[in-house]
């Protein structure tokens, strides 16, 4: 079974005010980008794309020294939204043999690889349209978007995104327990960076 990973970091960043991809996670010496690129492969996902905006000069060489091993697709139209950096990982990845996608975004980086496993687990036993973490009723990331619904995907609403599709399968769909915080902890703001990590924003950055 082939799940590649697409992680969507071709956001504008415009609330944190600076590119949410090369945030530090605490003192680790990771970033938000390279972390993602580790866990998605630790969890069993062997074919991983970053989804960056512009040139990507900047992102290939960041992760080119943080040796993380991961492929990085550009969007050069980010202003069309979210959904547009998705169908750029989705023409990417949608090859024979490919089953489905795992997405997630730059801003959730504290998932654990554990989720990712159990969720690329769920997707092989029940082929379900969508698969997605849940906790305590609230659904996360990733998500898992089965090859049926590849066709959604690339005609939904740009206004709408992705969301559309996961509405349209709510029957179907499979949520799958976790005790993950990190699946549900979007940092998306400074004061959110600094609640998390008990220390504001670096100044400098890649």
């Amino acid at each position: 079974m082939v799940v590649p990973g697409v992680i969507l970091a071709g956001g504008r960043s415009r609330r944190m005010g600076r590119a949410k991809a090369f945030l530090p996670i605490g003192t680790s010496g990771e970033t938000f980008v390279s972390r993602l690129v580790r866990i998605l492969r630790d969890g069993g996902v062997d074919d991983v794309l970053v989804v960056a905006a512009g040139d990507g000069d900047v992102m290939r060489e960041a992760l080119r020294a943080e040796s993380v091993l991961s492929r990085l697709v550009l969007n050069s139209e980010p202003d069309r939204g979210q959904l547009s950096s998705l169908q750029v990982g989705l023409r990417a990845i949608d090859h024979p043999g490919v089953w489905g996608m795992l997405v997630t975004l730059v801003d959730v980086p504290l998932v654990s690889a554990e989720t990712v496993r159990a969720l690329l687990e769920v997707h092989r036993r029940t082929r379900a349209p969508v698969v997605r973490p849940i906790r305590h009723g609230r659904h996360g990331h990733p998500v898992i978007f089965d090859r049926a619904v590849f066709d959604e995907l690339r005609g939904a609403d740009p206004r709408v995104g992705a969301k559309a599709v996961v509405r349209a399968h709510g029957a179907d769909a499979v949520a799958v327990e976790v005790d993950d915080e990190g699946a549900f902890l979007d940092i998306d703001t400074p004061d959110d960076y600094s609640r998390v990590f008990k220390q504001p924003v670096p100044d400098e950055l890649v």
